[in-house]
């Protein structure tokens, strides 16, 4: 009886007392009305899913809006988008009314309805209002599409948070609504409060979003900083391209209105039917909706931060492309680091499935890698919003690691580096293939057929692991009667485990800590400046640049030799595109490039020989593992060179290491 959803005296339930008649209206009786919310949910014995009549007043959400025969069983919920999210619990009931009443959908059909372009004012769009406590549509992000989402871009889904705090009913009381603070601290030591709740910040969200140089603040406070600078930027949107200077204010619908006396303000004498916005543009109203969408989730910081850190960003970005008085967007930030970054592919690639195959759940999912180290095997499982705590450690209160001990290489090699902190690392980071899967696939085929069953293989992505370890676990293709280095000793054991080198959150390199010993970093060089012998393997004459210049040019050379045996052997010109998967295509019209019309998938390269699949194997293998002239560019030049020379390709210039 003492929370909002049972004050009788809010606005909330009293915005139509004076009306005439005094009803609540179809459209707002579903959150506004305990009998609207049971006529929409069918209680009443009515149609479910629809309000088709008003509502009396003087109803709040009480105990029967919640407690019915419809709500026993309801598991699933449409949002404004018109996306289902289903397998739910008793937070569908949460999830009718706090989901926001807009949507991406709607926000895109009304710039349609306009029919203008980005830019141009049109007295046909209006101010959309997501609505209030959208607090679902923060939390499911893009699964929902509660916040304006710009074409082109991916986002975060719902922000899982840990197990046993992952529903509204898990962290809210249901029936007070308060935060359930007690749950907050077992992890968060310093919250007392609920404003404390404001300076969290876990350690995955290594970067600066807004910034302003803080990375310590908690995200609440990126949010504010990215809202400041939105808002900013929408005020000179309006100025320079809408021609009429405009306003905010948080308390007065429809919320936008005409700055008249351009003060950066809206005062009392603005607030009026006549001083409304109106000089809507595309571009102007997507901007908008998302900074409202931000400003009216107060907790958006914990139902899915890094959802709305996205929206914000997106369109400071989006702005900036119409406006001359730019927003400076250099040290901003939208994403995390890679395991974290749960609006990239890595993690995003399974949504239109709805479930990650069991041979990509180990390093795709959240819970994963913790099933394989305890079980040996994965199964398939739903997506997830990124990596976790829980992924990598076994206890959230001391943050100690899962166990691992020795990792199973693809080749099937097992290696235990001594370091349990880089076992765990290279169960993921070692690739997905090897010589051995290669020579199993290409069986007793001589080297120039092409034979039946010979297919693409890709080595994956980021196998660090396995060039550290180099001729020990074969994880680049070693030809026969080759001589290729091991594991790379790096520092005489000083600087050998993955954390000496990554941060294990943000995963970046400290390059200050390399200066040591290249002392290249101190006279302002980079790492991929670094050398340590002055043999010219690539043959450029160049015997100063940096390893990772030796093996980026030796890939340019193969896969100039990769075309030049597609062609004149095989007979089907080759390409590569990187963006796309299974990234080798015909090159229909032999012109060496990857023209927007070849790559795809029913262009793919099938005209593979043992000769080829090799070569090919070895380019992607340097291609996907970029800080490879570090973790062993030995063994990659070794695997480079080979492959040149296997393919008919000149190496007379060049000198294998």
């Amino acid at each position: 009886m003492s929370s909002g959803h049972a004050d009788a005296t809010s606005p909330a339930f009293t915005r139509w007392n004076t009306d005439d008649p005094p009803v609540v209206p179809a459209a707002c009786a579903k959150c506004h009305s305990s009998t609207g919310y049971q006529d929409y949910l069918g209680a009443d014995g009515s149609e479910a899913g629809a309000i088709n009549s008003e509502h009396p007043v003087g109803t709040v959400v009480d105990c029967v809006a919640c407690h019915n025969s419809a709500t026993v069983d309801k598991h699933s919920v449409i949002m404004p988008s018109g996306i289902e999210i289903s397998g739910l619990g008793s937070e569908a009931r949460c999830m009718e009314c706090h989901q926001g009443r807009q949507s991406k959908v709607s926000v895109d059909a009304a710039i349609a309805n306009a029919g203008v372009d980005a830019d141009t004012v049109s007295d046909q769009l209006n101010f959309l209002n997501i609505h209030y406590y959208a607090a679902a549509a923060t939390k499911y992000g893009t699964l929902a599409k509660g916040g304006y989402e710009y074409d082109g871009k991916s986002y975060d889904a719902m922000f899982a948070h840990v197990e046993g705090y992952e529903t509204c009913v898990d962290c809210h009381n249901p029936h007070t609504l308060e935060l359930k603070l007690d749950g907050c601290t077992e992890c968060h030591v310093d919250v007392v409060e609920v404003d404390d709740l404001k300076d969290v910040r876990m350690a995955g969200s290594a970067v600066d979003y807004d910034g302003d140089g803080d990375v310590e603040e908690g995200i609440y406070y990126e949010l504010t900083g990215l809202q400041e600078a939105l808002f900013a930027a929408i005020q000179v949107y309006a100025n320079e391209v809408a021609g009429k200077p405009i306003g905010y204010t948080p308390d007065a619908h429809p919320y936008f209105y005409i700055d008249a006396d351009q003060s950066g303000e809206i005062e009392e004498g603005e607030i009026n039917a006549d001083g409304r916005y109106n000089a809507w543009t595309p571009r102007l109203l997507q901007a908008a909706y998302n900074y409202q969408t931000s400003k009216k989730d107060p907790g958006a910081y914990a139902h899915g931060g890094k959802y709305i850190i996205q929206l914000l960003y997106d369109s400071i970005a989006n702005l900036n492309e119409a406006i001359s008085e730019q927003t400076d967007m250099t040290a901003m930030r939208r994403i995390d680091a890679g395991h974290f970054a749960g609006s990239e592919e890595a993690f995003r690639h399974w949504d239109g499935e709805g479930v990650v195959p069991a041979a990509c759940a180990r390093c795709h999912t959240a819970d994963g890698l913790p099933l394989y180290l305890a079980e040996g095997v994965n199964i398939s499982a739903a997506p997830s919003n990124g990596f976790q705590c829980a992924t990598c450690h076994n206890d959230l209160i001391e943050y100690t690691l899962h166990e691992a001990s020795a990792v199973k290489f693809p080749s099937g090699v097992v290696i235990d580096s001594g370091d349990p902190g880089t076992n765990l690392c290279m169960n993921c980071h070692q690739g997905r293939e090897s010589t051995v899967s290669v020579d199993a696939v290409i069986g007793d085929a001589g080297p120039d057929d092409q034979a039946d069953g010979l297919r693409f293989l890709n080595p994956h992505y980021f196998a660090a692991g396995a060039t550290r370890w180099g001729s020990e676990v074969q994880g680049a293709y070693e030809y026969a009667g080759k001589e290729y280095v091991g594991f790379f000793d790096h520092g005489d054991g000083e600087v050998n485990q993955c954390a000496d080198c990554h941060s294990v959150h943000g995963l970046e390199v400290d390059a200050q800590s390399c200066a040591e010993c290249h002392r290249e970093i101190d006279n302002g060089l980079e790492m991929r400046d670094i050398r340590y012998n002055l043999v010219d393997f690539d043959g450029n004459g160049d015997d100063e640049e940096g390893l990772y210049y030796e093996i980026a040019n030796m890939n340019a050379m193969l896969y100039e030799a990769l075309q030049a045996y597609a062609a004149d052997t095989i007979g089907t010109p080759i390409v590569y595109s990187g963006a796309a998967y299974p990234y080798f295509f015909i090159d229909a019209n032999a012109n060496g490039e990857a023209d927007p019309d070849e790559v795809n998938f029913g262009n793919r390269y099938t005209a593979w020989t043992p000769r080829l699949l090799r070569g090919v194997y070895n380019f992607l293998y340097a291609s996907k593992d970029p800080g490879a002239y570090v973790h062993n560019g030995m063994y990659i030049l070794q695997t480079q060179y080979d492959s040149i020379e296997d393919l008919g390709g000149d190496v007379s210039f060049m000198t294998r290491p």
